[in-house]
């Protein structure tokens, strides 16, 4: 076999471990978990008609 066909080989299988790798990771890893947002409770009467409006 030649030399080239060899490093030919060798960096395809590199790229397709080293991307293996990172797939992996993608599933190992947890996701960050979001942080409740704090809403604030409405004071007047069109505060409370909007948010009930934005919350159906």
């Amino acid at each position: 076999m030649s030399d080239f066909k060899l490093k030919l080989i060798l960096s395809g299988l590199g790229g397709v471990i080293f991307s293996f790798i990172f797939i992996l990771l993608t599933f190992v890893l947890p996701v960050r978990e979001k942080k409740d947002t704090f809403v604030y409770k409405p004071k007047g009467k069109l505060e409370i008609i909007s948010h009930s409006l934005k919350n159906r």
